[in-house]
C-alpha cells in the first residue's frame, strides 16, 4: 500500500435519500447509489466553495483523482428484520417558472424520485493532505449538507474518519462484516473493467453552466443477504 494514500470514510443515513445522475428537466430520478457528483457538491459545500468559482474549479479538477467506493449498507428495524429500500416519487409543482420564449407559467409540474430506508457507506481514496481538507470541513461545514437534496438532511454525521489504512476506514462502515457481503459500486481505471458509465463526475456547478463528463463504474452484489 501506498503511504501517500489515504482513506476517508462517510457516512451516508437519512429517511431520504436521492442520488440523480440524469435529473434534467421535468423528471427527477434517483440513482440506487450514490453519484460522485452528490459527494462532491457536499464537499464544496462543507468548504464553503462558490458555485462557479476558481476555487470551485480547482477543488473539482483535484476531487476527479479522488477514487471513490459506495457501499449499501442495509437497514434493520427493531426486530432486526431488513428493510427494504423503496423508491417514493413526488409529484411537485413550482411557480412563476421561466418559459423558452421568457414568459412566466403559472405552474409547472415534476416528478421527483428518493431513495427510502437507504444507508450507504463512501470510501474516498486519495491524497492525505487533500482528504484532510475535507475531513476538516465535513466536521465543521460552513454551509448546510444535504444527501442528494436540500430536503434530505443526514440523521447521522456524515464525516466517520480518515485513515491510512483501507481496511479500517472500511471498519468504520461495516465492522467485521467483509466487504464481499455488500453491494458496492467501485471506480475502475480501464473501460473494460466497467459495465456502466455514468455522466456524474462534476466539472462546473456554476447554475449557468453545470458541465459533467463520464465516471466509469462497476457495480458488484453482495454475496449474502444481511
Amino acid at each position: 500500500m501506498s503511504s501517500d494514500t489515504h482513506f476517508l470514510a462517510l457516512r451516508l443515513e437519512g429517511p431520504m435519500q436521492s442520488w440523480g445522475f440524469d435529473s434534467q428537466y421535468n423528471r427527477r430520478n434517483t440513482g440506487l447509489m450514490p453519484t460522485k457528483s452528490a459527494i462532491a457538491g457536499m464537499c464544496c459545500a462543507a468548504l464553503g466553495l462558490q458555485r462557479g468559482s476558481g476555487d470551485e474549479s480547482k477543488f473539482l479538477s483535484a476531487f476527479g483523482s479522488v477514487g471513490m467506493t459506495a457501499i449499501a449498507i442495509p437497514r434493520q428495524n427493531k426486530r432486526g428484520k431488513v428493510l427494504s429500500v423503496c423508491r417514493l416519487q413526488d409529484y411537485h409543482t413550482i411557480q412563476n417558472t421561466k418559459k423558452a420564449d421568457g414568459k412566466n407559467k403559472d405552474c409547472h409540474i415534476t416528478h421527483r424520485q428518493y431513495l427510502t430506508d437507504a444507508a450507504f457507506g463512501v470510501i474516498l481514496e486519495g491524497d492525505p493532505a487533500f482528504l484532510d481538507a475535507i475531513a476538516t470541513a465535513l466536521s465543521d461545514p460552513k454551509w448546510g449538507l444535504w444527501l442528494g437534496r436540500k430536503t434530505c438532511i443526514p440523521t447521522a454525521p456524515v464525516l466517520a474518519a480518515l485513515k491510512e489504512n483501507k481496511d479500517d476506514a472500511l471498519r468504520l462502515l461495516i465492522g467485521e462484516k467483509t466487504l464481499d457481503s455488500f453491494t458496492r459500486q467501485m471506480e475502475v481505471q480501464n473501460f473494460s473493467d466497467g459495465r456502466d458509465s455514468l455522466p456524474d463526475m462534476p466539472v462546473s456547478f456554476a447554475t449557468d453552466r453545470r458541465l459533467f463528463s463520464p465516471r466509469r463504474v462497476r457495480t458488484i452484489p453482495g454475496v449474502e443477504n444481511l
